[in-house]
């Protein structure tokens, strides 16, 4: 495990954001992974006076997997053509477990790399497959995907060496969640946190 040793904000506005901006996306959302909330509060007690992070709450914990395009530049016929194009795909994708336990530090944000990487790898590719019968160029890179979950994000320039601190104070186990489905998300960060409306949920077999 590797850690960064300096801090950054994480907040800065990346080309085409802004205040309203709404975008589609598909990730893995954990609002019902009960284990994985217990693991977060933990270290979100342990990070609660550093300064400079914000902390995510257990309605935020996400693991982004595959962007789409702001929502006003994806025809409503294409978004379904992408659905079920995407739904047929996943269903005969299994259902797998994750396991989370040490969070490390990147220069922008304190996150789990979540173990093993195969099975939401296998399920972006599918993802990407979907996106591909619809549109010619399918967005974000092909490579490069690391599944994570980040339960802090840094809001201003810094060491990082309290947050290492905080860090080495937590004692927990490694925590599996069981991951069953990918959600397309309406996503915004207007308020300084990653949050969504939900628009489609796609299962997984079994």
């Amino acid at each position: 495990m590797t850690h960064a040793d300096r801090m950054t904000n994480h907040w800065w506005w990346r080309p085409g954001w802004g205040p309203g901006s709404r975008f589609f996306t598909f990730h893995f959302t954990f609002r019902q992974a009960n284990d994985l909330h217990r693991l977060a509060a933990e270290y979100r007690r342990a990070l609660a006076d550093v300064d400079g992070l914000d902390l995510v709450p257990d309605e935020s914990l996400h693991l982004t997997t595959q962007g789409l395009d702001f929502t006003d530049r994806v025809p409503d016929g294409d978004l379904r053509a992408i659905l079920t194009a995407a739904q047929h795909r996943l269903a005969a994708l299994p259902a797998f477990d994750l396991t989370v336990h040490r969070p490390e530090i990147t220069p922008e944000a304190v996150r789990w790399e979540a173990a093993p990487s195969g099975p939401p790898a296998a399920v972006r590719t599918a993802l990407r497959d979907a996106i591909g019968t619809v549109w010619k160029t399918v967005p974000e890179p092909a490579d490069g995907f690391g599944p994570h979950v980040t339960i802090a994000y840094s809001s201003a320039d810094g060491p990082a060496a309290p947050v290492r601190a905080a860090l080495d104070t937590v004692k927990a186990a490694p925590v599996t969640v069981h991951v069953d489905h990918v959600e397309l998300i309406v996503l915004h960060r207007d308020r300084q946190m990653y949050e969504w409306e939900a628009h489609t949920q796609l299962p997984l077999s079994g």
